[in-house]
């Protein structure tokens, strides 16, 4: 008897194990836990951005003009300088020599033509009497000619001497910063030698390199946005000055020139900028943020969240994707408006699939949403329930003394 007993209750539970093994198969996996957004329609701008770089239009060398030894400068690296305002000067004693012989020549010829001047009148009018012959008049003509030019050829030498002596003062070109000195006091410099890098940051030159199949869309004029770390929360405001024929080579890329008003110093040339052509406007698009749209084999896609037979699943929508801005992206077509969409978890899902759908951490507390006691200390119902019966049927234990 004990052991038909044994045996009918062994053969229960097994059948109670094998219930619960297929309620637990029926079950199927748990939901996927995502957060929503929803589909985004209004104003939205077309554009094209990239990193470029900024380059100084106005960086002359300042060479010397004469040769000598420099005896004075005036400008250091890193100082401000206005246009006509004097860097250094060269030692004008080789210079001034040279001068005075060239006006020292110059007046030898004229006195030498004077006096060809007079010779020609006294010569003409001995020919007009007929005491000389007409050949030796043109002679004379010719010899005066001749002195003439060479005192033409003086006269250029000695204003060129002059100016050479004004070329020991060597001034700036346009008003900017030296950027580097090159020469020192003692140094002796030839014709040509640089003496002095300068920079005239007022007005940059920015260079943008976009992608080849951007070539269609940009042209000269289009307004250009741009910002630099060097000023931080200032945004400046230009025009696409010029695209350049050719591609660049290693990067294949087109080098967009676009100039930058640059009077107040916040820029400087070799720095970079974070540039944005704004190619067109559209009045109503819809958009998504980026994370929503995933790549899948069959294109890129959207989950749109819907309610089937009581329960949120994710449906698959292939889209056609357009530009991106400010992490949104705008869509094409595949959507109409309005839907609600995977946002956070978007890359795990597949269609069709089974999600349940969570807030989103907020900014406030710790680690997004305020905690809630109640939520933390929530258990699955069955177990909750199973605890709660367990501890209304468990009896009091009293520690009584045995009777004996």
């Amino acid at each position: 008897m004990m052991q038909k007993t044994f045996a009918a209750g062994l053969a229960l539970l097994l059948l109670a194990a094998c219930g619960q093994k297929v309620e637990e198969k029926k079950a199927g996996p748990p939901p996927a836990l995502i957060t929503v957004t929803q589909v985004g329609s209004g104003e939205f701008e077309v554009v094209e951005e990239t990193l470029g770089t900024l380059e100084v239009l106005a960086d002359p060398k300042v060479g010397a003009e004469v040769p000598g030894r420099v005896v004075q400068v005036l400008a250091r690296t890193g100082q401000r300088v206005k246009k006509g305002e004097l860097l250094a000067v060269i030692d004008a004693g080789d210079t001034t020599l040279a001068n005075r012989a060239d006006e020292a020549d110059s007046r030898r010829l004229e006195a030498l033509a004077t006096q060809q001047d007079r010779l020609l009148e006294r010569q003409q009018a001995l020919v007009a009497k007929g005491f000389l012959s007409k050949n030796a008049g043109e002679d004379i003509a010719a010899q005066r000619t001749a002195v003439n030019e060479q005192l033409a050829a003086a006269r250029a030498r000695a204003e060129n001497s002059r100016r050479a002596m004004g070329k020991t003062r060597v001034t700036s070109p346009l008003d900017g910063i030296v950027e580097v000195q090159i020469v020192a006091p003692g140094d002796y410099v030839k014709v040509g030698d640089p003496m002095f890098q300068l920079v005239a940051p007022h007005k940059l030159r920015a260079h943008l390199p976009f992608p080849e199949h951007a070539a269609t869309r940009l042209k000269p004029g289009q307004a250009v946005s741009m910002t630099s770390p060097l000023a931080p929360g200032k945004v400046f405001e230009s025009r696409i000055h010029e695209i350049r024929p050719g591609i660049v080579e290693g990067s294949r890329t087109l080098d967009v020139l676009a100039d930058i008003d640059n009077r107040e110093g916040l820029l400087r040339g070799g720095g970079t900028v974070n540039a944005t052509v704004r190619i067109a406007a559209k009045a109503t698009a819809l958009t998504v943020p980026e994370q929503s749209v995933v790549l899948r084999p069959a294109g890129k896609v959207v989950y749109v969240i819907a309610e089937v037979d009581g329960q949120k699943r994710a449906q698959q929508k292939v889209v056609k994707a357009g530009a991106k801005r400010g992490g949104r992206v705008e869509i094409l077509e595949g959507l109409a408006g309005g839907e609600t969409v995977a946002l956070d978890g978007a890359g795990f899902l597949t269609n069709n699939a089974l999600v349940g759908i969570k807030e989103p951490a907020k900014p406030g507390g710790k680690g997004g949403a305020p905690r809630d006691p109640a939520a933390t200390s929530k258990v699955p119902e069955g177990t909750q329930r199973a605890g709660a019966d367990a501890t209304a049927q468990k009896p009091e234990v009293a520690a009584k003394p045995e009777a004996k």
